[in-house]
């Protein structure tokens, strides 16, 4: 009979969470490289205005200015959202490494016993094997004792014949 793990169906379960936390962290990280490019974005967009407000004439440089403020507001912003996009990441990645170890655990308890059974298979299929010897030795010893039986009969019969 072939081994049969009982709680195959929780390990597949397990599994199957597995591979939803790893999309999900899948997930976590493009949001973080999307966060993490606007920012980068955004810097550069600060760059090159300040670059352009040193050419640029002074009755602009107020609008420069605001734009330059509005733009290190946003800079915040984006990096707030970097900064969370990251922590969700973490998170998730925390998820993935517990669902990692609740598969493992049953994976070596699968192979516990696995080899409990196999151990169990042997010792059955020795003593299968003993019996048969054990009825092999009292099948020979029987068959052993009849013919000594009809030897010591065919010896007093040839006994019994030459005192006639």
């Amino acid at each position: 009979m072939p081994f049969r793990y009982k709680l195959q169906k929780m390990l597949d379960f397990r599994i199957r969470e597995k591979e939803k936390q790893e999309t999900v962290v899948q997930k976590a990280q493009y949001k973080l490289r999307l966060a993490e490019e606007k920012v980068e974005q955004n810097k550069q967009e600060i760059m090159q205005v300040t670059e352009a407000r040193k050419h640029a004439e002074y009755t602009l440089m107020e609008y420069y200015d605001k734009y330059l403020h509005h733009l290190w507001d946003k800079a915040e912003v984006l990096e707030q959202e970097r900064k969370d996009a990251e922590q969700e990441l973490q998170a998730e990645i925390q998820k993935l490494i517990e669902c990692e170890q609740k598969v493992k655990v049953l994976e070596k308890h699968k192979e516990k016993q696995k080899e409990l059974y196999i151990e169990e298979e042997k010792k059955a299929e020795l003593k299968m094997f003993s019996e048969l010897g054990v009825q092999r030795h009292f099948i020979k010893t029987k068959e052993e004792l009849e013919e000594q039986e009809l030897i010591e009969q065919m010896m007093s019969e040839n006994v019994m014949e030459e005192d006639k």
